[in-house]
């Protein structure tokens, strides 16, 4: 039985000269080919690849974050785990702060305490006046909800935002609202603490 074999072939195998193929390429150039096992080549290297200094631009190799004049002692780069590692901890140092700063900020604001005064028609809807006391040791603003009790649809009624409020006093203010209708009536209110 006939097989076919993959192997290049060569003179050996009974075939004619001119049909054998040769065992490496063949150019047009004047020089003689390399021998088998030589390093010697006539391609140009392959460029390696580069990237940017990160401190002035330069074309630096890739396992290299400097250059030679930016760092010319040769140190070590951060590696990528340590850059993101400082980066990460600097993100939750910085919720961290912002998180204190607004604590500090709003300590001793509140409760307050709020009582439904009056409502008066206002164009298409409501003038509501609300008594409100701030009873925290600092000063602020408080936003109230006033809503229908006897609305049975669960409707979100309408938020109304206080003026500033210092500690222990009770202030009085009116707000205009078209989320309640234009039909007077007593309202449920309740103000919540920052």
């Amino acid at each position: 039985m006939w097989t076919r074999s993959w192997r290049p072939r060569t003179a050996g195998d009974g075939l004619p000269a001119s049909s054998v193929a040769p065992s490496h390429p063949v150019t047009a150039s004047s020089e003689p080919a390399p021998a088998p096992g030589s390093t010697a080549s006539t391609a140009p290297p392959p460029k390696a690849l580069t990237h940017a200094c990160v401190r002035c631009g330069a074309p630096v190799p890739l396992e290299v974050g400097l250059c030679e004049r930016c760092n010319p002692l040769g140190l070590k780069d951060a590696s990528a785990s340590q850059v993101h590692g400082t980066v990460v901890i600097a993100v939750i140092v910085g919720v961290v702060g912002l998180a204190l700063a607004g604590r500090l900020a709003l300590a001793g604001v509140g409760p307050f305490p709020a009582t439904f005064v009056s409502a008066t028609p206002a164009g298409a809807g409501l003038a509501v006046t609300l008594s409100v006391t701030n009873a925290g040791t600092g000063a602020g603003q408080t936003s109230c909800r006033v809503t229908d009790p006897r609305d049975a649809n669960g409707k979100p009624g309408a938020i109304l935002l206080s003026p500033q409020i210092e500690p222990g006093q009770t202030v009085t203010f009116t707000r205009p609202t078209t989320e309640l209708g234009a039909t007077v009536r007593d309202f449920d209110v309740s103000c919540n603490a920052p």
